[in-house]
């Protein structure tokens, strides 16, 4: 359906050259877009980019306009819809006049209101789950044939706008109804405000298909819903290091990747043996390990919000002793830049202008002063912090270390009785004493002595393998965090401190470039 206007030019791709210029040329004019130029423009400062009218083929290499709100990609010959998972802040995106055929590639756009896909060659409305602050939707001239994709449309709970003209659904009878009746929240249709008569019509037409409907959608909200739960609470107990040790799932994945444990389960005692040792204490170190793990991810989230709380109040104590030495300064000397612009006498001249560089000198050194005291301060906050959360690591890593050393005791102890019940069960074997019947590939393991050992010594391997990782997992997961959490502290303070010191300079900088542009009356 779509018109092309580009067919004899060579096909382009979006790279920096094109990127470059059309920033240019969008930005800032005259004297303003001249130092622009020549300073250079950061993409990620870009807000709204236009690439229309380009024959743009493809959309790449648009990775750095990291904070673009509107981009505009309209009139090209764009035949899939990719490389936009960066544009995370795009609310406006405008895709009409190209050669799309599918729906794809949006889920990043999380807060995209605005999307016009007009004139293209879609067929089905599709893969827009993530849009959900959508707002406007233009996919007029294109190929959508039946009503019945139209209701996907629900999903979007702030739609007020839908363009869908020049579609063949359109031609259906039923459309203008059909969709005031599904899409309830919907105030304009095809440029048109849809008025309560044709809704109240509309309700009345497919009441009893829109009540089946909704009981439906409520089932799949409520599964939605209690999905996200269980998301959430999964996402919870991973940041406390202890997913997945509520029950008896360590244990379970202990057996799972154990060749040798379903063929040891049918030696005689061996079934016992099984039940009573994960259901009474395995499962159960596992859960004390468990809630542990909450109670202390819990102590460590107070610490952070404490420290960052005492940081913050450091911070603001600074600020307001520094902006109120700047007031007094400036309150103080406002007549002494006065006196020094109508001073009469060189001598006099002179002197105010020496005394009044030497309070600038002054008023540098107390807010360097000032800083260092607050550097001083933070270095000693930053230090008690770092030890307390190393301690509370510490502590949380030496009693999970002594409550996985309890399991590899309940696993050796198993070792030892499924040991020795396949020696005994061996003995009778060789004695033909053995009543019970054990498949043939069980019974191949009692060769010799040195045969049956090994199958139970690689079984208890495997046990032992899976605790000594779980184990190591949480060390290194708690370490991890540690770590990055005080290097992060570290590197802002350091941030920080040379924001803070180059502002102090630039500051006193301004104070001295308006001494020496300040035009003095000649004596």
């Amino acid at each position: 359906m779509t018109s092309r206007l580009y067919d004899s030019i060579e096909p382009n791709v979006i790279d920096e050259e094109m990127l470059q210029k059309a920033v240019e040329e969008q930005g800032p004019k005259e004297e303003a877009g001249q130092l622009a130029k020549m300073e250079g423009i950061n993409f990620k400062d870009v807000k709204e980019l236009q690439l229309d009218f380009r024959n743009i083929l493809r959309i790449d290499n648009l990775w750095q306009f990291t904070n673009l709100t509107k981009l505009q990609l309209d009139n090209n010959i764009i035949e899939k819809i990719e490389g936009l998972d960066s544009l995370v802040h795009l609310t406006w995106l405008d895709l009409s006049f190209n050669n799309i055929e599918g729906i794809e590639g949006l889920d990043a756009l999380v807060n995209l209101k605005d999307l016009s896909l007009f004139n293209n060659r879609i067929s089905k409305i599709e893969n827009l789950d993530a849009l959900q602050q959508l707002e406007i939707f233009s996919i007029g001239n294109n190929n959508i044939g039946t009503l019945e994709n139209l209701v996907y449309l629900r999903k979007f709970k702030n739609l007020r706008t839908l363009n869908l003209t020049g579609n063949p659904v359109c031609d259906n009878e039923a459309y203008t109804m059909y969709i005031a009746a599904y899409l309830p929240d919907l105030v304009y249709l095809d440029f048109r405000m849809l008025e309560d008569s044709t809704r109240e019509i509309a309700f009345l037409k497919y009441q009893y298909a829109i009540e089946e409907m909704k009981q439906g959608e409520s089932v799949a909200l409520a599964k939605q819903e209690d999905e996200e739960a269980k998301r959430k609470e999964l996402e919870y107990h991973k940041s406390a290091y202890v997913e997945y040790l509520n029950g008896s799932f360590l244990f379970d994945s202990m057996y799972a990747e154990d060749p040798e444990a379903a063929k040891l389960e049918y030696l005689p005692g061996v079934p016992e043996l099984l039940e009573a040792y994960p259901t009474c204490k395995f499962v159960a170190i596992c859960e004390n390990l468990f809630e542990y793990g909450l109670k202390q991810h819990e102590k460590r989230k107070a610490e952070v919000a404490l420290f960052y709380e005492c940081l913050n109040e450091a911070l603001e104590e600074n600020r307001e002793q520094g902006n109120k030495i700047m007031a007094e300064f400036e309150e103080k000397h406002h007549w002494a830049l006065d006196a020094i612009q109508n001073a009469s006498e060189t001598e006099i001249l002179e002197s105010r202008l020496r005394d009044y560089s030497d309070d600038i000198r002054k008023l540098c050194e107390t807010l360097m002063t000032l800083e260092m005291q607050l550097v001083d301060q933070l270095e000693e906050v930053i230090k008690d912090f770092e030890r307390s959360i190393f301690d509370l690591v510490s502590i949380f890593i030496e009693n999970e270390q002594g409550l996985m050393a309890q399991c590899r005791d309940l696993e050796n102890h198993h070792h030892e009785k499924l040991l020795e019940i396949a020696i005994n069960t061996l003995e009778k074997i060789v004695k033909s004493e053995l009543e019970e019947d054990i498949p043939d590939d069980v019974r191949m393991l009692f060769v010799d002595k040195d045969t049956i050992v090994n199958a139970v010594n690689a079984s208890h391997d495997i046990h032992l393998l899976k605790i000594d990782n779980r184990e190591d997992e949480i060390i290194t997961k708690a370490n991890g965090w540690a770590a990055t959490l005080i290097e992060s502290v570290h590197k802002s303070e350091i941030t920080r401190n040379r924001n803070r010191v180059k502002e102090i300079n630039q500051y006193i900088d301004h104070l001295h470039n308006e001494l020496e542009t300040m035009d003095v009356l000649e004596p």
